[in-house]
């Protein structure tokens, strides 16, 4: 008996001692965005040990999830990596095999221009192959585990030692870097960040704050009554409208619209329609009824940007669209159930608004026709329901460490970044924020500002850096130090990958030198950058 104890708490031991020896990955990376898949792959080429937690099944973020149309700004500022995968992008479109749907040359993108060595426009099945090679090459290990959120991650001495997952496995690091587009990791760990509009006066900025004054874009005409009975306030409000929109000017907490970016259809081969959705609202699309029925000429209630194969990427476009205004802010700092909820919320609106389009008595008959012709790719998300599993998340937590990129960085008036990882090159835009009464008794929207002109300028190594104080081995690319309006230049997916990688080369660097990552030295990291084709300056950008 007691022979077969011994070995009853040896065999104990062993489990304990093989669970101590868990590997420790050199680089941690959690969020398998396009952010997180381009800092995967220069660990992987730079020899180090990596491995991607994803909270979900979906790679690629919105890359994949139906953000053809790049938003680019400068072509000749992207490099590197993010510059490698549209080049692979036109690889794909090269072979004729990859024209189901349509020939090649009768396909037309401005965003593509003859002789050039990439492509910016491409279907989510494309952007996915093109991923997964890139995964596959590098034999990177994805695994799909969501990060506990009010407890888990592990910190001795500043330093992230590892972080604990739902299902209770914990995974240890040397450098994590947080790619995600909520900003989990970098909130977990304890590291500051804010939610929604500085005020102007944070940082002598003039397009932050409530801006109801900038909203000549996208905006309801004088005309369009508030009220669920049209003139009598005592009513109330119709869905999603507040009463007032807060002081010009001041910052609020408020979250710039959500969407999801749909692709579609009108090959009737490849076309499923959009049935009405169970939890249909007409409610919800009573403004829809009132801008049209005001007298406003007809337009597309959403952009039709054309991508190969006769596919779309559909964005927000006009006053009523795919932008679900006012529902998105509890998001950021949401937990899981609560984040369901309003993706489900959101497919549900914007299910409803094509189908509304497409069938409802109130929509003239000509829109109708119009959007009848539309519906979901067979061949697309076919793991999904033919719908994109990517909400668009155009901004939710941003760090605040010593270092905050701000309009100012932008355009550079008056300051510009010393420490170089990459340029932006975007207008700065951000969506709308609110819908309001105006003191005429219509409604408006408000928060969006488009604003450009200024020439690409550099993103500091500062901004994706936080605190020495609050954690010396964490790095983030991704909700990055920067005000709301600047972040709303920066946060395009092809800048996201540049500053993936760039983050991942600091990170190696961090692995070698056993160094924090505040104290890298950046002329070092300069050149290794530059190594990798990083476009670090407009002198050294692509001819």
């Amino acid at each position: 008996m007691k022979l077969n104890l011994c070995l009853f708490f040896a065999f104990i031991f062993s489990i304990c001692s093989c669970s101590q020896k868990q590997q420790t990955y050199d680089i941690v990376i959690y969020g398998a965005t396009s952010a997180g898949i381009s800092a995967a792959v220069e660990t992987a080429r730079s020899g180090k040990t990596v491995i991607i937690v994803n909270p979900d099944n979906h790679v690629g973020g919105l890359t994949t999830g139906g953000l053809g149309s790049t938003d680019i700004g400068n072509k000749q500022v992207i490099g590197g990596f993010s510059r490698e995968f549209y080049r692979n992008i036109k690889k794909y479109y090269d072979k004729p095999e990859n024209w189901r749907w349509q020939n090649s040359n009768e396909y037309l993108q401005d965003r593509n221009v003859s002789g050039e060595d990439a492509m910016w426009t491409f279907e989510p099945n494309a952007a996915q192959k093109v991923f997964n090679a890139f995964i596959n090459e590098y034999q990177i290990p994805i695994v799909n585990e969501r990060l506990v959120l009010d407890n888990g991650v592990v910190k001795k001495n500043g330093k992230i030692v590892s972080i604990k997952m739902e299902s209770g496995l914990y995974i240890r690091g040397k450098i994590f870097i947080d790619a995600s587009y909520e900003g989990d990791l970098m909130a977990v760990t304890g590291v500051s960040y804010t939610l929604g509009r500085e005020s102007n006066s944070m940082y002598s900025e003039t397009l932050n704050g409530v801006q109801t004054k900038m909203g000549r874009y996208h905006q309801f005409p004088d005309g369009v009554d508030p009220y669920k009975e049209k003139g009598k306030p005592e009513s109330g409000l119709l869905p999603n409208i507040n009463e007032n929109p807060g002081e010009e000017g001041v910052g609020d907490e408020k979250i710039q619209a959500y969407c999801f970016r749909m692709c579609l259809t009108d090959i009737p081969e490849n076309r499923i329609s959009i049935k009405k959705p169970e939890l249909y609202n007409e409610q919800e699309y009573e403004l829809l009824f009132r801008y049209i029925e005001n007298g406003e000429p007809y337009r597309d209630f959403f952009n039709f940007s054309m991508m190969p194969n006769r596919k779309t990427d559909s964005n927000n476009g006009g006053p009523f669209s795919t932008d679900y205004i006012g529902k998105n802010y509890d998001y950021p700092n949401g937990n899981y159930k609560q984040r369901e909820n309003i993706i489900k919320a959101h497919k549900n609106y914007q299910l409803g608004l094509c189908w509304t389009l497409a069938n409802h008595p109130r929509i003239p008959k000509n829109i109708r026709d119009k959007y009848k012709e539309w519906g979901l790719p067979k061949d697309e998300f076919t793991d999904n329901g033919n719908w994109t599993p990517q909400l668009y998340i155009r901004e939710a937590r941003r760090m605040v460490s010593d270092y905050v990129m701000t309009t100012h960085h932008c355009t550079q008036d008056s300051i510009s970044s010393e420490k170089s990882i990459g340029m932006g090159a975007y207008t700065m835009d951000s969506h709308h924020v609110q819908r309001y009464v105006n003191d005429k008794g219509y409604v408006k929207n408000e928060g969006d500002v488009e604003v450009g002109g200024f020439k690409p300028y550099p993103i500091d190594y500062r901004a994706i850096v936080p605190r020495q104080t609050e954690c010396i081995n964490l790095l983030v690319p991704v909700c990055l130090s920067s005000t709301h309006m600047a972040f709303g230049s920066i946060r395009m997916e092809p800048v996201f990958m540049i500053l993936g990688q760039s983050a991942a080369v600091a990170a190696c660097m961090a692995v070698d030198e056993n160094i924090n990552v505040q104290d890298i030295d950046y002329v070092k990291l300069k050149n290794l950058l530059l190594e990798k084709g990083q476009i670090l300056t407009v002198e050294n950008s692509v001819q």
